[in-house]
């Protein structure tokens, strides 16, 4: 971040020097399967049969698990359950895990908490998120579990609500979805 008035961005003192003084770099390594693979299954499953198939490995899970290391535990109709443990890689600038990972986790829940009730070949999407983050999370927190419920399904929209509980069972965010039913053959 530099200032914007100026003609060129100062890369700082530790950046010229080549010394970094932060300690020893990290990195992290992400692998993943097609996600075409569990895109093509999804005309023929419900998805409760789908997100079962996920669950047990007999489908891929999104790359989106493996980014932030989401994992599924439960899907049952109208339910569905995640569990996460906060990490580095999560963290936004003062050192707590980021308001996005939060939102993320929660649209994730919900939207397949929506997705237990249609039937093959019918999706969704989020229309509406709305995230209510409570305490922060860190690498202290411990397994993080997220749980999604629907409120209601309708011919065109659904609402679910999603929980976040830290280790210690505390509430630490809370949030609320609506999402569009999307049926071939309204498209």
């Amino acid at each position: 971040m530099s200032d914007p008035e100026s003609p060129s961005p100062n890369p700082g003192p530790l950046a010229a020097s080549g010394a970094s003084g932060f300690g020893p770099e990290r990195s992290l390594s992400v692998t993943w399967f097609d996600p075409q693979v569990s895109a093509r299954a999804l005309p023929t499953m419900s998805g409760l049969d789908f997100l079962q198939a996920i669950g047990r490995g007999d489908l891929p899970e999104p790359p989106i698990f493996r980014l932030l290391g989401i994992r599924p535990v439960t899907a049952l109709q109208g339910r569905v359950e995640f569990v996460f443990t906060p990490d580095e890689r999560h963290y936004n600038p003062i050192g707590s895990v980021h308001g996005g990972v939060f939102a993320t986790l929660l649209d994730s829940v919900m939207g397949c908490a929506v997705h237990t009730a249609l039937p093959a070949g019918v999706g969704y999407t989020t229309l509406e998120l709305k995230t209510n983050i409570l305490r922060p999370l860190g690498v202290d927190s411990g397994e993080v579990a997220c749980v999604g419920t629907i409120i209601h399904v309708g011919a065109r929209t659904a609402t679910a609500e999603g929980r976040m509980h830290d280790a210690r069972g505390k509430l630490v965010a809370h949030a609320t979805t609506t999402c569009l039913i999307l049926r071939p053959d309204r498209t």
